[in-house]
């Protein structure tokens, strides 16, 4: 039987594929065969690449419509094609909310919501008129699903992706499936602006149930299954990625050892 992880033939795109999780998202995909283009605000220094083979850079503001226009267009003139689609790119600095001017909360609700939404839109135009169709895959994040200090605007953006990913997998099939991971604690380039040296990033790491933070690899496996013909009957789901979640703070509070039952 073929392997159902043999991308060959198809064509991915990856927002904010140029580094941290979507770096590591487009160098997955790129090592299963698939044609991967990535979009940045910025030329990277290294694309993703892997066995001779790199991604395809375009030039790229998410939160612009006609930027959103040329990516499609020209992953279209060179590939013929799209198959998947990863919203990867978004984030946020940390924001004391009862501060927040509202051009910041606007901006953070653009390109974690608003952006998405765009670039689905426009994948989903090309991906109707494929006998295959196509499917995408919406980065969320935990924060959409818990209180998230000092990133309020993130998490309500990041919310109303996980239920516009669900909207758009039922508008949108059968011919496009719509899924959504939500990436727990994940160490990147830049986990020291969050949680500082090494001793901190191991500290913060021993607090998740399987005992490290997760690694953009970890992430990109959960799209590639998303993406393949494993996941043919999956659709509006959200896979959560977060290696177990978080440590009930009552538990410590309490001194509760986690293997007793707790009514």
């Amino acid at each position: 039987m073929p392997d159902p992880l043999d991308l060959s033939g198809r064509v991915v795109v990856v927002t904010g594929g140029c580094r941290g999780i979507g770096l590591g998202i487009a160098t997955r995909f790129l090592e299963c065969g698939a044609e991967v283009v990535v979009c940045c605000r910025h030329a990277p220094d290294n694309l993703p690449g892997t066995g001779g083979r790199a991604a395809v850079y375009v030039e790229a503001d998410v939160r612009e419509p006609d930027d959103v226009d040329r990516v499609v267009t020209a992953t279209l003139e060179r590939f013929g094609r799209l198959d998947v689609l990863v919203n990867n790119a978004g984030g946020s600095p940390p924001a004391d909310t009862a501060t927040a001017s509202p051009r910041f909360s606007a901006a953070i609700i653009t390109l974690n919501l608003v952006a998405p939404l765009q670039f689905a839109q426009r994948a989903n135009a090309a991906m109707q008129e494929q006998a295959e169709g196509g499917c995408i895959v919406n980065i969320a994040s935990v924060s959409a699903l818990r209180p998230s200090p000092g990133a309020a605007a993130y998490g309500a953006a990041k919310a109303g992706l996980v239920n516009l990913t669900q909207t758009l997998a039922v508008e949108w099939a059968p011919k496009v499936r719509v899924n959504c991971v939500s990436a727990g604690l994940i160490r990147t380039e830049q986990s020291h602006l969050y949680y500082g040296d090494e001793a901190g990033i191991a500290a913060v790491g021993a607090t998740v149930p399987l005992g490290r933070m997760g690694e953009p690899a970890d992430v990109a496996d959960a799209c590639l299954f998303l993406a393949s013909s494993l996941a043919r009957y999956v659709s509006g789901a959200n896979l959560v990625v977060h290696g177990g979640g978080e440590r009930p703070a009552f538990l410590d509070a309490g001194g509760q050892d986690a293997s007793r039952n707790v009514k």
